[in-house]
């Protein structure tokens, strides 16, 4: 398995390269004993408070595109302190990635209540899901009721929900705006119906529609 070293101090002073190099010495001897390959070892003095770090990002990054799949650290206020530690972790949960840390010599074990924390976080995203998916449910029932037909215009409905489309489609815009359906609501149709589209978007091309259709009459 590969693994990403990360080691944190929290001030500049001189003294701290020594707790450093030290930490870093201790994770390659724990990737040794575990037969881990590092693939890059991530050394940073910021606070673990502060979550906009450069070496945060790029670990993320690395993680994110499967480069590697495990991290290692000394241990886990390393990575990050309060809020910012409970939402680093998640994240790492979300990417499925093993965290191991010296002070353990193995798998990282949480307190009690960080993992309670994790745990409510995980049931409030789950149900902001179900939220986001009964908006464009509940849009797209009013838009039908209201006489729309997502056959009409739509050209890729057999693609994919979510599915990023470059066109916009202008002529279901102003439909459902004639049907006295909200930005808002027209937003979550045409998400619904895979199209990425913002409400800025959505409303940005209807103005620019009527625009264009003030200077054709005149």
């Amino acid at each position: 398995m590969k693994a990403i070293i990360y080691c944190r101090v929290s001030t500049d002073k001189k003294q701290q390269e020594t707790s450093l190099q030290r930490q870093c010495e201790e994770l390659f001897q724990l990737a040794d004993r575990h037969g881990l390959t590092v693939v890059t070892s991530i050394e940073e003095q910021e606070s673990g408070y502060e979550i906009n770090r450069d070496g945060i990002f790029k670990m993320l990054d690395l993680f994110s595109n499967g480069e590697a799949q495990c991290l290692l650290i000394q241990d886990e206020t390393r990575l990050g302190r309060g809020n910012t530690k409970i939402a680093l972790f998640r994240q790492l949960q979300k990417l499925g990635v093993s965290v191991l840390t010296s002070t353990h010599d193995g798998e990282l074990e949480l307190s009690e209540s960080d993992s309670m924390v994790l745990q409510i976080v995980g049931i409030v995203e789950e149900y902001q899901r179900k939220i986001h998916n009964i908006k464009i449910k509940r849009g797209m029932q009013r838009a039908i009721k209201q006489g729309y037909n997502p056959t009409d215009n739509l050209k890729n409905i057999s693609n994919a929900p979510g599915r990023e489309r470059l066109e916009v489609p202008i002529e279901d815009i102003v439909r459902l705006r004639d049907k006295n359906l909200t930005f808002s609501e027209i937003t979550t149709t045409l998400k619904g119906l895979g199209y990425n589209i913002s409400k800025a978007t959505v409303h940005r091309r209807y103005q620019e529609y009527q625009e264009d259709r003030k200077s054709i009459d005149k």
